[in-house]
C-alpha cells in the first residue's frame, strides 16, 4: 500500500483516542475518514501529517518509514478546515508560500504557482487580497497552495464545512475531478455521510478510536457490517427485537410491532437490532395486497416531502425508527396522520445485528 498505518495508538491521559488502529490507502485513491465528533478521525489525519506523535505503531508513506519524521520532512500537504490562509499575503503569495519555505527562489516560483492557480481556476485572482475572496475562492486557494509543492499525500480536514450546501456540492465535484486527473493520493476527513459517499473511492467509518468498516461507498451502504455503520451511513429503519425461533437460514424475530422474518445467524433468545434501508420499504394500507413477506402495521406519525422523495414515518417507541422512502410520492395518497399504515419489505432486505452493538 502507498500509505500504510499499522497498530497506531494514541491516548491523552486516560482517554484512548486511537486504539491499535490499522489503515491503508492505495496510490491515487481518495479515501474518507467518516465518523462522529470525537471518534479519532482528525487525530489520525494529524498523525499522518506529522503534527501529532503516536504512542505506538508505525506509518509508512511512499515506501518510506515516516513515523518519527517531523511534518516538514514528510512531503505531505494539509488543507485545514479554516484554510489557514495568510491575510497579509495576496493569492499568489499564499500559493507560493510553501515553495518559498523550501528555499525556492521567487523567480522560480512563478511557473508552478501559475499552474496551480490555473488548476483551481483562480489565475485571474492572483493579485487579490485574501479578504476580497469568497469562501469558495479561499477554498480553491488553499487547495492550490497544497498542490503546488507536489506532495506525496494530500490531507483535507473538513475543507467544505464553512461553505453553503450548493457551493459545497460544487466544490466536491471539482475537487474529486481535479485529484483524479492528477493521480493524487488523498485522505479526507468528514462527519458528513453524503459528502463521504460523494467524493470517496473508499470510506473508513470510525467509532471510538477504531475503524468499524472500511470499503467502497456502495458496500458500506448496502452491506453495513455493524449497526453503527447502518445508522451512520445513510438513513435506516431500525427496531429492537428478540429471536423467537430459527428455521434453517431464517430467523423469526419478535418486535414491538409484530413478528418478522430475516436471514441471520443467531440462536433463539438472542436480543437483536433489525435494520432496513428505507428505500427498500413500501407503505400501504393495512388491507393492501403485497408480495413483500414482512409487513408491520403502525399509526402514521409524519410525512416529510423533500422534493424528489417523500419520507413516511410510523409511530415507534424508544430508539426504534420506522421509516420508508418513496420517490416522488404524494402525501395526498396517504391516510391522515394517526391512521394505520403498513410497511412492507422483502425478507432478504432485512439486516440483523447483535443488540449490544447499538451505539
Amino acid at each position: 500500500m502507498y500509505l500504510d498505518v499499522k497498530a497506531i495508538t494514541k491516548s491523552y491521559r486516560d482517554n484512548t483516542v486511537l486504539d491499535s488502529l490499522d489503515f491503508s490507502v492505495g496510490k491515487g485513491e481518495l479515501v474518507s475518514l467518516l465518523g462522529p465528533s470525537g471518534c479519532g478521525k482528525t487525530t489520525l489525519l494529524r498523525m499522518i501529517a506529522g503534527l501529532v506523535s503516536a504512542d505506538s505503531g508505525a506509518i509508512r508513506l511512499a515506501e518510506r518509514e515516516v513515523t518519527a519524521l517531523p511534518a516538514h520532512k514528510r512531503n505531505v500537504s494539509v488543507v485545514f478546515q479554516n484554510y489557514a490562509l495568510f491575510p497579509h499575503l495576496n493569492v499568489r503569495e499564499n500559493v507560493g508560500f510553501g515553495l518559498a519555505a523550501r528555499g525556492m527562489a521567487k523567480a522560480d516560483q512563478k511557473v508552478p504557482v501559475e499552474e496551480a492557480l490555473a488548476l483551481v481556476r483562480m489565475e485571474h485572482y492572483a493579485d487579490r487580497p485574501i479578504s476580497a475572496l469568497s469562501g469558495g475562492q479561499q477554498q480553491r486557494v488553499a487547495v492550490a497552495r497544497a498542490l503546488v509543492v507536489a506532495p506525496d499525500l494530500l490531507l483535507l480536514d473538513e475543507p467544505f464545512s464553512a461553505l453553503d450546501r450548493k457551493l459545497r456540492e460544487t466544490m466536491q465535484v471539482e475537487l474529486k475531478a481535479l485529484l483524479r486527473s492528477r493521480g493524487i493520493t488523498a485522505v479526507f476527513v468528514t462527519h458528513d455521510q453524503e459528502e463521504a459517499l460523494a467524493v470517496s473511492d473508499r470510506i473508513a467509518v470510525m467509532n471510538a478510536g477504531r475503524i468499524e468498516q472500511y470499503g467502497g461507498p456502495m458496500e458500506l451502504y448496502s452491506k453495513p457490517a455493524t449497526s453503527f455503520v447502518l445508522d451512520f451511513v445513510g438513513m435506516s429503519m431500525r427496531m429492537a427485537g428478540m429471536v423467537k425461533a430459527v428455521e434453517g437460514p431464517l430467523l423469526q424475530i419478535a418486535t414491538a410491532y409484530g413478528d418478522i422474518t430475516a436471514p441471520g445467524n443467531f440462536i433463539a433468545g438472542s436480543k437483536v437490532t433489525v435494520g432496513i434501508r428505507p428505500e427498500l420499504v413500501s407503505p400501504g394500507l393495512p388491507d393492501s395486497a403485497s408480495d413483500r413477506t414482512n409487513r408491520l402495521t403502525v399509526p402514521l406519525s409524519d410525512v416529510m416531502c423533500l422534493g424528489a422523495k417523500t419520507l413516511i414515518y410510523g409511530t415507534a417507541s424508544g430508539d426504534d425508527r420506522l421509516i420508508c422512502e418513496e420517490q416522488g410520492a404524494s402525501a395526498a395518497s396517504l391516510p391522515p396522520i394517526g391512521s394505520p399504515v403498513t410497511f412492507n419489505w422483502a425478507v432478504n432486505d432485512t439486516l440483523v445485528y447483535p443488540a449490544e452493538a447499538v451505539p
